[in-house]
């Protein structure tokens, strides 16, 4: 296990540095001189000159591209050209909330794909696993701005019982910041009413990330089940007499479970990706709207900072899925041997 681990790891790093060079090379070609552009066109040429020098953009591009990959290592980005902060200022401000967002949602992701699954296969060929398979198809059809939208009209305007718009109440005292995560922060400063506030204006925002890769991943679960329930040796448990649901929980869920493990790693690095929809929809205050702001600007340190940082969550994602997917199937792990 662990020189597997090494392995994934090591891969994981080729993969960020592949990401870096791409972004660095976009950044380069993409029309415009960065040392303008950072400073703004009404900027004398001297300082800009002096700006082109600090940034090493007259000496060839594989020294720009080690003197920035070196600051990016050492959390330099640069200064942002929206707010005029440096790049990992903003970061530590807006990554919070977007985190926050996208483990609420992918707790809810994980519950319903698992709960769905398992009543679909548990009425299989029945009018509950047929309506659950319908819903499924419409879920992952729909677009996430039409969940949003649909779910804002619902409960913020039709039946009004939560709130639609941003992560706190105008009328809540905000917890003393730690984690920049208001559920955790509300969690160690005591601040239940923030807690309770956090968590109602997160429902709207998180359902609509989760929906429609909740669905996806129940049907991925319920065929997987489908399929091992075909297998000689549930056949022969059947058999033997052994209860359903002890097939069920002790021969069934671990198998069926690695398809599943393999979609939700995949799944959970993309809703960094597509929480801009959600955090334009529900003004929300998180990083994946500060890059969509950003490449609207052609901020290009701050379009760096969040390709990255989404690059290192994904990599991140797959190695925890791999190894997952290693311990419950020895196979995968020891397929070298």
């Amino acid at each position: 296990m662990l020189r597997f681990i090494i392995k994934r790891t090591s891969q994981s790093i080729f993969v960020i540095l592949g990401v870096s060079i791409i972004i660095f090379v976009i950044s380069r070609i993409v029309p415009g001189d960065p040392a303008r552009l950072a400073l703004g066109p009404a900027a004398p040429q001297f300082a800009i000159d002096q700006l082109r020098q600090e940034m090493h953009l007259d000496e060839a591009l594989p020294v720009q591209y080690y003197h920035w990959f070196s600051g990016v290592l050492k959390g330099d980005f640069g200064r942002s050209i929206n707010t005029k902060r440096p790049v990992l200022e903003d970061i530590k401000e807006f990554f919070p909330a977007t985190l926050e967002l996208i483990l609420f949602s992918g707790v809810q992701i994980i519950l319903f794909s698992i709960i769905l699954g398992l009543l679909a296969i548990g009425f299989r060929d029945t009018w509950i696993d047929g309506t659950i398979r319908v819903i499924a198809y419409i879920g992952v059809a729909i677009p996430a701005f039409v969940v949003g939208t649909i779910l804002i009209l619902i409960f913020g305007y039709i039946w009004p019982v939560l709130p639609v718009l941003g992560r706190l109440g105008m009328e809540i005292i905000p917890p003393e910041r730690v984690t920049g995560m208001l559920i955790i922060d509300s969690l160690i400063d005591g601040n239940f009413q923030a807690l309770f506030d956090a968590v109602k204006r997160l429902l709207l925002p998180a359902s609509t990330l989760s929906l429609a890769l909740a669905f996806g991943n129940a049907r991925i679960f319920r065929s997987a089940l489908a399929d091992k329930m075909r297998k000689d040796y549930i056949s022969v448990s059947t058999g033997y007499g052994i209860p359903r649901n002890l097939i069920l929980r002790k021969y069934l869920l671990k198998p069926s479970s690695i398809p599943l493990i393999s979609s939700l790693g995949f799944c959970l690095p993309n809703l960094f990706g597509v929480a801009f929809i959600v955090e334009t929809i529900f003004l929300w205050p998180g990083m994946s709207r500060y890059g969509m702001n950003a490449m609207l600007s052609k901020d290009l340190n701050a379009i760096s900072a969040v390709v990255i940082i989404t690059g290192v969550a994904f990599s991140l994602a797959n190695i925890i899925v791999d190894i997952l997917i290693a311990s419950i199937d020895p196979r995968i792990r020891l397929g070298g041997k």
